[in-house]
């Protein structure tokens, strides 16, 4: 491996007044970014959008790698204190090499949700919908096996290709997102899984669809895991054991975007996904 991934010599300075960084290749980690924002309200926040070189799901292992240390690097020149990989894939590959080039700042990543889709589970059939990256790493595949061992529950591996890309590109209820969704997603209803995965990041934007198609296909009460929220818990649990979570203060919490894409195209999809406005800029890295 480079030395470019090397351990990080220098100190990082935490400081509980710095901003928390998340990244994703596109806009897909905005689903994290509104839970982390819902779970800590006072805490400043930068969001990376790596748009011009989405998805990270038909990449390779070494570019996906790449592109996160160049981010990494970024958000770290902007004084963040924690950082908070919102791409199942870029988790995948990259985040055990992060933690290793950064060992003093806490480091969050998105897990797969297989460990909660077997507690809810009924059947004991469980569909997980992903790019072809995250099925093939093997981070995934030591916990998919380690599961099925463990609970003897059935894992339906089904990946999406086409799905991040359109809703990177704001179809959350077109037609060509509605077929897709019904592609993927038919085969494990008729499988009889009962509790499906996101597991990508952009999928929690089209859940209202796949609980559509579930439904007209004789599934409503079909269990769909996003696991934004745990993501945003174990932040802060993090930031409470570095002691470095930021209290309340009277100046409003901020919010800023940077993108590799076009920053016009990304805060319309913040502001349709989440509701808000918030400043974009380009940069390429």
């Amino acid at each position: 491996m480079s030395s470019r991934y090397g351990r990080n010599e220098s100190l990082i300075m935490l400081s509980a007044s710095g901003p928390i960084g998340v990244f994703d290749s596109g806009v897909g980690g905005l689903s994290v970014l509104r839970h982390i924002r819902a779970q800590l309200p006072d805490e400043d926040l930068i969001y990376f959008a790596d748009s011009g070189h989405a998805p990270y799901g038909s990449k390779s292992e070494a570019f996906v790698i790449d592109r996160s240390f160049r981010i990494a690097d970024f958000l770290l020149s902007q004084k963040i204190k924690a950082l908070v990989v919102a791409c199942n894939t870029a988790t995948a590959m990259a985040i055990h090499l992060l933690r290793d080039k950064y060992p003093d700042l806490p480091i969050v990543g998105v897990e797969p949700g297989l460990k909660p889709a077997a507690a809810k589970t009924i059947t004991g059939i469980v569909g997980v919908m992903a790019t072809e990256r995250t099925l093939s790493s093997n981070k995934f595949h030591v916990l998919h096996q380690t599961l099925n061992d463990r609970t003897g529950v059935h894992f339906i591996m089904q990946p999406c290709p086409g799905m991040a890309d359109l809703i990177e590109h704001a179809e959350l209820d077109s037609e060509p997102i509605h077929a897709l969704v019904r592609r993927y997603l038919t085969p494990l209803l008729e499988q009889k899984a009962d509790t499906v995965v996101l597991g990508c990041t952009h999928y929690p934007f089209v859940r209202h669809v796949i609980e559509k198609i579930a439904a007209e296909s004789g599934c409503p009460d079909l269990r769909i895991i996003d696991t934004g929220y745990a993501v945003a818990r174990q932040l802060t649990h993090l930031l409470d054991i570095y002691a470095i979570r930021r209290g309340k203060t009277d100046c409003a919490s901020a919010m800023q975007a940077y993108t590799s894409g076009d920053p016009k195209t990304i805060g319309h999809l913040i502001a349709r996904l989440l509701q808000t406005t918030m400043p974009v800029a380009y940069i390429s890295l």
